[in-house]
Parts: C-alpha cells; structure tokens; sequence
C-alpha cells in the first residue's frame, strides 16, 4: 500500500512538475503586465471610456466601450463601481453593458496568460470577447431604449488601491495583491490538470469536447464553465490539458465566455447591479452567444 501511494504520488509530481514548468512563466508576465497597466494607465482608460461614452453615439461608441472594457484591468467588484459612476455622469445603458461585458471576460491580465494557449485560440478569445461586448450593447439598445436595463442605485463609488505616493512601491503593492488573488487559484489549476493527465483517459474527454460531436460538446463545455470557472490563471493550465486530450477549439471558446461570464464570485453583484428579471436574461445571453460562438469556431478549425 504505501508502495503504490509513493508511485502516485510521483506520478502526480511529474505531471504537476510539467504542467508547472510549461505555464508558470506566462502566470508571472502576467500578473507583471496587468499590474502596470492597473498603476500606470487604468485611470487613462476609464477617462477615455467616460469621454467616448459622452461624444461617440451609435455602433461606433460599442466599439470603443468593447474595446476599452478589454483594456481595463478591473476585476467585476472594480468594474461594476466605474459603470454605476458612469451612470451617474449620464452615459447609456447601452455603453456601459458593452463596457462591462467585455471587462468581465477579459483583461490585459488574461490576455497574458492566455498566450499559452496558442495564437489561433488567444485570437479567438480576444475576437469573440470584444463582439460579445458589442452585442450586449446593442441588444441592451433595441430592447431597453425606453427603460433602465441596470440599477446601481446601491453601489458606491470605485475605491482606489493604488495610492501609495512612491511610485515603485505602488507597483510593488499591486503585484503582490494580483499574486494573492491568483497564485492559489493558478496552482490548484495546475493540480487539476496533472490530475486530469494521470486519471482521466483522453479518449473520454474527445468523446465528451471534441469535435465530432460538434453542438452537443460545446453545449457541455459552456455548461461546466458554470460550476469550474473560479480564477483565469487557474483555468489556462486545465484549458491546456483538455485541448491535449482532444477538447475542440470551439469547446474551449465556449468554456473560456461562460465561465468568467457566470464565475460563482461575480453573480452575486451581477444580480444586485441587474434585478432578477434582467439578470436572467444576462445569463440567457451569455449562454446563447457561448454557444454560437464555439460552433462557429469548430467551423473555422
């Protein structure tokens, strides 16, 4: 017994080793990169964002406020914050939920990491983060022209971590918080992916993502992107892992906008920020667009 306990136990360092090794340095570029644009250009885009919100009208301030909320480095308890103070300033429904939508599903922070994952896929991830931002826009335009779609009537103001006067330690600080925000996350990451890799057969996860099965395995790729998306950093290593084991490109997609769309963490403010009503019809969009998206993407693969 102890004998085959040490055995799996090295083969769960070797897996956990590898996984490690291959990723770690895009976790640490990362955490590197979002941490100087959160000190050094976070307040420059969130001022340009309020200035084409006010100046831009039509589908051209949607795509100024998908692109923006992309380069924002906030997480959704900063984002959501800067809309409401947005809302109070004026600008539309439509704007922020572009805004906001892209903001929750990507960040310069996890455009870094996404890196590891491959050209091809990291394009498919910008592309299909910053068009999911503009249809929300647009469908919170035709559909809520006449009514409010968000209430931010109990959220204060964006509070500012980063105020140390000394410039090097303000960078310093803001690293060190993205690290204890992810670092847990990243690692339990790579452990379920050595765990993947040593127990679950690679032909189970073709059988369940792959390609073959086109609508039926990107609908369970957006459906487990519910319950197994807590941290980006944490879900590159087992994104990595199933694509080796034969996850398609579209399945990925399809995991990569429903899980931070619908991460555990974020509902609760989302459902404050959306009324019950309006919050069910976030989530019926996030689930519709997944979908599409990751059979469009089967399509082009």
């Amino acid at each position: 017994m102890p004998d085959a306990i040490l055995r799996e136990a090295t083969y769960f360092w070797y897996y956990f080793d590898l996984q490690l090794r291959q990723i770690f340095w895009y976790w640490v570029a990362g955490i590197i990169i979002g941490s100087c644009v959160s000190v050094f250009a976070k307040n420059w885009i969130h001022a340009a964002a309020e200035k084409i919100g006010r100046r831009l009208p039509g589908i051209a301030g949607l795509l100024f406020a998908s692109a923006l909320g992309i380069a924002s480095p906030l997480c959704m308890y900063g984002t959501i914050p800067i809309c409401a103070a947005f809302s109070r300033k004026g600008l539309r429904d439509d704007f922020l939920a572009a805004f906001m939508m892209s903001s929750i599903l990507l960040n310069p922070q996890l455009i870094v990491y996404s890196t590891a994952l491959g050209l091809p896929l990291l394009s498919v991830r910008i592309v299909s983060c910053f068009l999911c931002g503009i249809a929300a826009g647009v469908l919170v335009r035709i559909f809520f022209r006449k009514k409010p779609y968000f209430d931010f009537s109990s959220f204060d103001g964006p509070h500012n971590h980063d105020t140390d006067p000394n410039l090097f330690l303000r960078l310093a600080k803001n690293i060190w918080r993205n690290i204890r925000a992810t670092g847990l996350w990243f690692l339990l990451g790579v452990a379920l992916s050595a765990l993947f890799q040593r127990y679950v057969p690679s032909e189970a996860m073709a059988r369940l993502f792959g390609k073959e099965h086109e609508g039926f395995g990107v609908l369970m790729a957006a459906t487990i992107g519910v319950p197994l998306y807590v941290c980006g950093g944490g879900t590159i290593p087992l994104i990595l892992q199933w694509l080796a084991d034969g996850m398609s490109a579209g399945s990925a997609a399809a995991f990569m906008i429903t899980g931070p769309a619908t991460k555990i963490t974020n509902l609760g403010a989302l459902k404050i920020a959306l009324g019950l009503r309006n919050f069910l019809v976030y989530i019926a969009f996030v689930l519709v667009y997944s979908l599409v998206t990751g059979i469009v993407v089967n399509i082009g693969f």
